[in-house]
């Protein structure tokens, strides 16, 4: 086997992937991912909550976004962007808290995408764990589950205007 195969087969042996197809302009579904008052409405499944998003959204900036759960427990996650290309893609990752000070224990590396498709916007979210375990991991505590019920709320968002 050469590398080029074996390291393919290790990124989707630590890769989880949700796809959907967004009824709005890939610019609104951009928007709902950088723009903190939006990011708030629907970042975290329901009955939980998105109190806190501030985000530097560019190339090297960083996030902290807090969810809450329904009995008031907060959960921070700190991270940084790698890359930003507007109404097309974001990469952030978990791996830095910002100013690229590594962080504890890193998790995943989320790339998200954004493409046109009949006016509408098909939204793909990777999220590449640093080992199977925490791939395994992140599907055991409702990545397809979870991440899916944030873009329904998304496009409930969206629909809204």
């Amino acid at each position: 086997m050469t590398a080029e195969i074996q390291n393919k087969a290790e990124d989707t042996n630590r890769e989880l992937v949700l796809t959907r197809l967004i009824d709005a302009p890939r610019e609104r579904v951009f928007a709902a991912w950088t723009q903190p008052d939006l990011l708030k409405q629907w970042f975290a499944p329901r009955p939980w909550s998105t109190p806190v998003a501030e985000l530097d959204v560019r190339t090297g900036g960083w996030n902290y976004v807090v969810m809450r759960d329904q009995d008031g427990n907060d959960y921070p996650n700190r991270g940084m962007y790698l890359e930003v290309v507007p109404n097309e893609k974001i990469v952030f990752t978990d791996a830095y808290t910002g100013d690229w000070q590594p962080s504890d224990k890193p998790f995943f590396t989320a790339v998200l995408t954004f493409e046109d498709e009949g006016g509408k916007t098909r939204y793909t979210a990777r999220a590449r764990h640093w080992t199977v375990e925490d791939r395994q991991a992140h599907e055991k505590m409702g990545f397809h589950e979870g991440w899916g019920m944030c873009a329904d709320q998304l496009e409930e968002l969206l629909k809204r205007g």
